[in-house]
């Protein structure tokens, strides 16, 4: 397993957890929680951004990390995962062709071409730090058909996209940034190992786990993810895209995987559920049951008059500072600031696990 990358940005330790900032920010928290929380990155997503504000507009202003007052890592993810779902559900959004995402977003609207080199080139005037090439995903019960599809485009956007990489780095001052191929193939073995293949032929830095992770009951695919980390050089960064759940990262990381993004920290926070280590040892959190956290639902009435805080151990704002009772308060009043002090929790929680997975390594 890959333990480091040297990015633009400095110098990042793996296993690495990035929390969500779609349009670059993390929904109910602040960049400086984030930071305290010891997570050292963010994942932003390339296509809403090229929609909203705009590339032109945040390359003006300096790039993602200016724009958004983040000094640490910043992962841009394509967006090739977002337009599928989005034309799958509805078709009149757009179409997916052999050398483009055609996209409408609106009826009457003009359409939007979405290309390869297109993708990279906004990625560049975001001045991420680890490059996603585009993909076409699939749902992993699509016919083998549909499958094989998405392998053949997924590996000639990926072309594509290295040669625009290429073209573009050679005027880059200073240390250049990283590009990551997606592994397609859904549940075929065969098909993954061919696209982990020729995406190696055509050489990126790193790895990331392409379609969908979960089945149609939100329980991980584990067998696919295995597949798809098999198919990834060991010599390069595995990253399990979208999967976050703390029982599946330390399970992906006895896997090889290292890097990790997901909105369910975040959202769980939003929805009053909070982690809490059950058992906070490198050993604890390898546990093959997963069973070293529980959650907190802080609006139940036993909550009320508790002075304690969420957990005793944790050094996040909300712990440091205020009780369950004054938490539950904050959200029974609908108060702003219990979602931030709940998020702050959840982020702090994982920065642990980050941490205690890597002493566990």
């Amino acid at each position: 397993m890959v333990r480091s990358l040297s990015l633009p940005s400095g110098e990042l330790t793996l296993p690495a957890f990035f929390p969500d900032a779609t349009y670059a920010a993390v929904r109910a928290a602040d960049v400086d929680d984030v930071k305290d929380a010891g997570l050292k990155g963010l994942e932003m997503n390339t296509w809403h951004l090229y929609n909203k504000p705009g590339a032109k507009l945040i390359k003006s202003l300096g790039g993602l990390k200016r724009f958004s007052g983040w000094s640490g890592a910043v992962l841009t993810d394509s967006g090739g995962f977002q337009l599928y779902s989005m034309i799958r559900e509805n078709a009149d959004y757009g179409e997916i062709r052999e050398k483009e995402i055609l996209f409408r977003p609106d009826r009457g609207a003009e359409k939007l071409h979405y290309t390869p080199e297109k993708c990279i080139q906004a990625q560049f005037m975001y001045q991420s730090d680890i490059m996603m090439a585009l993909d076409l995903c699939t749902h992993p019960f699509d016919s083998y058909e549909e499958q094989k599809r998405s392998v053949e485009l997924t590996v000639k956007w990926g072309k594509r996209c290295r040669e625009e990489y290429d073209r573009l780095v050679k005027n880059l001052k200073g240390p250049r940034p990283l590009l990551f191929g997606i592994v397609q193939g859904g549940q075929d073995r065969e098909l993954r190992m061919e696209c982990g293949r020729r995406l190696e032929e055509i050489g990126f830095d790193g790895y990331g786990f392409g379609g969908w992770p979960t089945d149609e009951n939100g329980k991980m695919l584990t067998d696919v993810l295995r597949m798809a980390a098999d198919a990834m050089p060991d010599d390069k960064v595995k990253y399990a895209m979208g999967v976050g759940r703390p029982e599946e990262i330390s399970l992906l990381v006895k896997m090889g995987y290292s890097l990790f993004d997901c909105v369910i920290p975040t959202r769980e926070a939003r929805h009053q559920r909070l982690y809490v280590f059950e058992d906070e040892t490198p050993q604890g959190v390898m546990r093959e049951d997963g069973k070293f956290y529980r959650f907190m639902y802080i609006m139940d009435e036993e909550y009320t008059r508790d002075g304690r805080p969420i957990d005793e151990n944790c050094t996040c704002a909300a712990c440091r500072r205020y009780s369950r009772a004054y938490i539950q308060h904050l959200f029974k009043v609908g108060d702003p600031a219990a979602q931030r002090l709940a998020t702050a929790h959840n982020l702090r929680f994982y920065g642990r696990l980050m941490e205690l997975i890597g002493e566990a390594l």
